[in-house]
């Protein structure tokens, strides 16, 4: 079981790259096998091209070490936090796509302007607050957890599954880490359409409620009807 969830977060840590959402070494991807409590996560620094299954470190909840030889991903505190906040999900990403990137640099939310973005995002994908001169000379890359559970208080996970954090970049996370890596691409993909569509219009309003809520309602929830029946 822990080689196929070394493969697993191998495969969505290989699809970033595929997928142009991480440059140069940033980003990570991570997954977890909740009936073991453990979770296969991306060695720091290694080059997504040199990147190999056995090279996924494996650590426990606490972040305690269970398997490997290389340290985990910096940002590792941060997946803790997530799976230890958001009990469902199965797998986080953090990429420092462009666009994305872009909006969470200015502390800006990705407003929900039409049906791709209510696809699969079920509102304005959140930002952050920022980080207090304490949080950032602390344990940051916990507090990068801690500030987005926080601003998640209000929010279901499962329906809103991106932050982004104030002045840094996107995180995502999904049921998989497969569905983490397709929410990161979603998340890219709406945050263009979203700045392209308020250089055009400034005073664009939001996509109606309506209208939102029946693309997000038609692929997730006990209504779902888009696709095929597993």
């Amino acid at each position: 079981m822990l080689e196929e969830l070394k493969q697993e977060a191998y495969e969505a840590n290989l699809a970033l790259s595929t997928h142009g959402l991480v440059q140069l070494n940033f980003g990570n991807a991570s997954a977890i096998d909740r009936a073991e409590g453990i979770i296969a996560i991306k060695p720091s620094g290694v080059r997504y091209a040199r990147l190999r299954p056995m090279d996924m470190v494996l650590i426990d909840l606490q972040g305690n070490c269970v398997e490997g030889t290389l340290r985990p991903s910096s940002d590792t505190a941060t997946h803790l936090e997530l799976y230890r906040g958001f009990r469902l999900i199965g797998g986080v990403v953090h990429t420092h796509s462009l666009y994305a990137t872009v909006f969470a640099q200015a502390g800006i939310s990705i407003p929900a302007l039409g049906t791709t973005h209510s696809d699969f995002f079920h509102g304005d994908v959140p930002v952050t607050r920022k980080l207090t001169p304490e949080e950032i000379a602390g344990d940051y890359e916990l507090e990068t957890g801690r500030v987005i559970r926080e601003r998640f208080a209000n929010l279901d996970p499962m329906e809103m599954p991106a932050a982004l954090v104030n002045r840094h970049a996107p995180f995502t996370w999904g049921a998989t880490s497969a569905k983490a890596v397709e929410h990161a691409l979603a998340l890219e993909l709406c945050a263009q359409m979203a700045l392209y569509t308020l250089r055009l219009s400034e005073t664009i309003s939001p996509v109606e409620a309506e209208l939102l809520e029946r693309h997000f309602s038609r692929k997730h929830g006990p209504k779902a009807y888009y696709g095929q029946v597993p």
